[in-house]
């Protein structure tokens, strides 16, 4: 069923390819894993530190969303994905799969799961996590949350206490670990809600798991370059020949036909002769966030 692994030690998401850049696009990263249940852990943070859809565990388990997960259990978890795109140095981000990649010298290093912004919140701004290119120019540790007056304005809605400044240590969002971005009050930050990670719960932040962010805080520079995507729908083929699809829930409702898009992206595969287009539709409808084997 795969191979059992201690997360404390390796994170799911950690990939070092030695291949050149222009043929990782499209490739298929990951593979099904067992992930030994620790003291506290519900699906949704598995689903956090696996980066996985926490009703796709329970599914393949065969489990009751619904009941407590068990000390020592065994799940088994897929984390195969297609790498949406590319970067000789610097950071990529595709929000619906919630994963940021990081490439060096034309080599993805390190990729993982992030927590992404929230369609709206209740006083109704936007808090979606804008797309484009932005850039990595300043790392603080320990760093100072200035809360902005749009948060300010939530915690007075929830009878909460009011605060404009929280300093560093265990109740600052933040966590530890945080790199500023040119995109205007968007941080990549450690984040003291771990389950968070794999949602769309932030003010427009990525958030991190403790155990990825201490190690991408040491290796990313400034200046650093990145871009925030959208690919819903991702196709490729396995060095086998195999084709596999990739379809994520449309979160941000950016995606106007899913089912013209993979038709789109498989034909770029150049094997739409060997494609079963029931499987497709399975993909399609269940839109897992797993890249399944399409082929005849």
């Amino acid at each position: 069923m795969g191979q059992s692994i201690n997360i404390n030690l390796v994170s799911f998401f950690l990939l070092v390819l030695l291949l050149p850049s222009l043929s990782l696009a499209g490739m298929i990263v990951g593979e099904e894993l067992v992930y030994v249940v620790r003291k506290g852990d519900t699906l949704e943070l598995v689903g956090a530190r696996t980066g996985g859809n926490w009703w796709k565990i329970a599914k393949d388990n065969n489990i009751d969303a619904s009941r407590r997960l068990q000390l020592g259990q065994q799940l088994k978890v897929n984390t195969r994905r297609i790498i949406p795109a590319t970067i000789e140095n610097g950071i990529i981000i595709n929000v619906p799969d919630r994963t940021l990649y990081y490439f060096r010298g034309g080599q993805l290093t390190r990729s993982f799961p992030i927590g992404l912004g929230m369609l709206s919140s209740k006083t109704g701004k936007d808090w979606k996590t804008p797309l484009g290119k932005f850039k990595v120019i300043a790392k603080e540790k320990n760093p100072i949350w200035y809360v902005p007056p749009s948060i300010q304005e939530e915690m007075e809605m929830d009878g909460k206490e009011v605060k404009i400044t929280v300093p560093p240590g265990p109740d600052n969002p933040l966590g530890r670990y945080a790199l500023k971005t040119t995109m205007p009050g968007i941080m990549i930050h450690e984040t003291i809600r771990p389950s968070s990670v794999y949602q769309f719960r932030s003010h427009g932040c990525m958030r991190v798991q403790a155990e990825n962010m201490v190690k991408f805080f040491e290796e990313v520079e400034l200046n650093t370059p990145g871009e925030v995507i959208y690919r819903p729908v991702k196709a490729a083929v396995s060095e086998k020949g195999r084709v596999f699809l990739e379809v994520h829930r449309d979160f941000y409702k950016l995606e106007k036909n899913p089912e013209e898009e993979a038709r789109k992206q498989l034909e770029k595969t150049g094997a739409i002769h060997i494609i079963d287009w029931q499987k497709v539709q399975k993909v399609l409808k269940e839109r897992s966030g797993t890249a399944e084997d399409v082929s005849l």
